[in-house]
């Protein structure tokens, strides 16, 4: 999608889109017959209003179409462009440095059009900060939102996850709940640029540190539960650097001795389907458990399921009242809704 807006609606998307990964401002547009080409639409513009001699670039292409077919060299072209133009300028021009550049460049070509911009955020925002390490199974940060966001859940109501894994649902959850800004706890690229309006973003900033201090209040406790201990202890690292720790209540064990203490209205779960972890007999025995304890846990709750893998979510022997196609990275997947019933009263004398 894209959008138009004042210098200073960029960093403000980056500090709240929950769900978004990139933000790129567009610098330059132009049609082009090679890669060649690249290196005129790249000297269009004017440098020197967005780094300078002594900082960093990088460039990264993405290519579609017949026009350019080598990304890397579509990088070299652009890249050239730039350090050519301040060069000239200055005497002097910046290095590239793929890690943490000052400019993270983005040129796009599709077909015969080449688009030049810049990343603001530099790396993807669903890295909010507060994963010390990568799971072995991790649920992106801005999926687990995207997720949260496309279910009918009410935003306010508790939240329980009975195979939290890393905890990534629950720790968004609070976020959407107490409404603080995704981006609160980690740095962008735009931060060093010289054109960044600072007093505007800091007041931003300040903003969503307000709101959040207000918001936190209304989070009511979380619950969650995993078999692997190894999965906890970075659920709790992580919900102690989300400043969640308090509203996180994680236990661990199997998940047929999970009893949360309150009635459960909503459950979300992102259970193993064999791409990462879990096979065979184990991984079958997951989702029947699952299942079970959907019905004897959660009676009369709403339960949403990513599901890798029709075979497996057809264990849970539960009718589905509603599905949306997800891509979980390369995996197609299906977000999966289950009304489940009240558990009847028994029958009087």
């Amino acid at each position: 999608m894209s959008f138009q807006g004042p210098p200073t609606l960029g960093p403000r998307v980056c500090l709240w889109s929950r769900v978004a990964t990139r933000v790129f401002e567009e610098l330059q547009r132009g049609r082009i017959h090679s890669a060649d080409d690249l290196y005129t639409v790249a000297s269009r513009v004017p440098w020197d209003r967005y780094i300078r001699p002594d900082q960093t670039l990088a460039v990264a292409a993405r290519t579609t179409g017949t026009t350019v077919k080598d990304a890397r060299y579509a990088s070299l072209k652009v890249k050239d462009a730039v350090v050519d133009q301040l060069r000239e300028a200055t005497g002097s021009r910046p290095d590239v440095d793929t890690e943490d550049p000052v400019l993270p460049l983005r040129v796009t070509v599709k077909g015969k059009v080449a688009t030049i911009s810049r990343d603001l955020a530099g790396s993807s925002l669903h890295k909010r900060g507060y994963r010390p390490a990568q799971h072995a199974s991790p649920l992106n940060e801005a999926l687990a939102a995207g997720l949260l966001l496309l279910s009918d859940w009410d935003r306010t109501s508790p939240v329980c996850d009975p195979m939290c894994g890393s905890a990534t649902f629950l720790i968004e959850a609070a976020f959407i709940i107490g409404d603080r800004a995704p981006g609160l706890g980690r740095t962008f690229a735009f931060e060093r640029w010289t054109d960044l309006d600072r007093a505007d973003w800091e007041a931003a900033k300040a903003d969503a540190r307000a709101r959040w201090a207000v918001g936190k209040t209304r989070v009511p406790m979380l619950h969650g539960n995993d078999l692997h201990p190894g999965s906890l202890g970075l659920a709790r690292k992580a919900a102690g650097r989300a400043e969640v720790s308090h509203l996180l209540a994680l236990t661990e064990g199997d998940i047929t001795a999970f009893a949360p203490p309150q009635p459960v209205p909503f459950v979300v779960t992102n259970p193993p389907y064999g791409a990462r972890i879990g096979e065979g007999d184990d991984l079958v025995r997951s989702w029947v458990e699952l299942g079970r304890w959907l019905k004897d846990r959660a009676p009369g709750a709403t339960a949403w399921v990513l599901s890798g893998d029709p075979g497996l979510s057809k264990h849970l022997r539960l009718r589905t009242s509603g599905r949306v196609p997800i891509h979980n990275g390369p995996i197609d997947c299906r977000w999966l809704r289950y009304d489940l019933r009240p558990r009847e009263a028994p029958e009087g004398p």
